[in-house]
């Protein structure tokens, strides 16, 4: 689906209550996959898996199997929080610092004054605290769930816990809080539309090099074993 159709995909499971859990897909998501079988089954298992990176939607067209258009988990968080704002839809905001989520907050209210913010809490807690987390988050029933934790604790916890959570929409945002509280800025259109926005991630945080050595590994694999890569049942 283009980005339009998937708005509406998820404004009827708010409406309809049901329960739906987003993955964002990168190339670092599904090489993650390709090395961990537990990682594929939470790719396969979620409800939506839209094409976030641009190398996924260079990946699709390589294969043959092109996307509609590449749906950016950034740009579906506020597609998402402008459709919140004029139905009045509830938002949970869960990870990060404390300082990084009280800052996005602060500017997501300001830009969606007609949203309502259920609560809030950072990314650092313990497998302990899980379940004191989810029962916070429950009594809170928001309509979106926007979870900002690491690659690989972000979409294992959503899916972990999917079912007790029971939001109609989970999602998880990476870095988003991020770009939103101020701290980073967005890559420019030029840069996004050319398909380097991690370029421009990259340059404003140099240690991230390291997690971006994959971006090339995961072109190679690509080009030797087709849609194996891209492949979600």
């Amino acid at each position: 689906m283009n980005m339009r159709e998937t708005v509406d995909y998820l404004i009827r499971a708010i409406e309809e209550r049901k329960p739906q859990r987003i993955v964002t897909g990168n190339p670092i998501m599904l090489m993650a996959a390709q090395e961990d079988s537990r990682y594929q089954t939470i790719l396969e298992t979620a409800d939506l898996v839209v094409p976030d990176g641009a190398g996924v939607v260079w990946a699709a067209r390589h294969v043959k199997q092109p996307v509609a258009e590449r749906v950016a988990g950034f740009d579906l968080m506020q597609e998402l929080m402008r459709e919140g704002d004029k139905r009045g839809w509830s938002v949970y905001l869960l990870g990060t610092t404390q300082e990084i989520l009280d800052a996005a907050e602060a500017n997501l209210k300001r830009q969606y004054p007609g949203v309502r913010f259920a609560g809030k809490r950072n990314g650092f807690f313990t497998d302990e605290e899980d379940l004191e987390v989810i029962a916070e988050i429950r009594r809170a029933n928001p309509d979106l769930l926007f979870v900002a934790r690491s690659v690989a604790n972000q979409e294992p916890w959503l899916a972990k816990y999917e079912q007790e959570l029971g939001v109609p929409v989970m999602m998880g945002v990476g870095g988003s809080f991020d770009v939103i509280s101020g701290k980073l800025k967005r890559a420019p259109a030029a840069f996004r539309k050319l398909g380097l926005e991690w370029l421009y991630r990259l340059l404003q945080e140099p240690k991230r090099y390291k997690r971006m050595l994959v971006l090339p590994k995961f072109a190679l694999k690509v080009v030797k074993d087709g849609d194996n890569v891209l492949k979600t049942r």
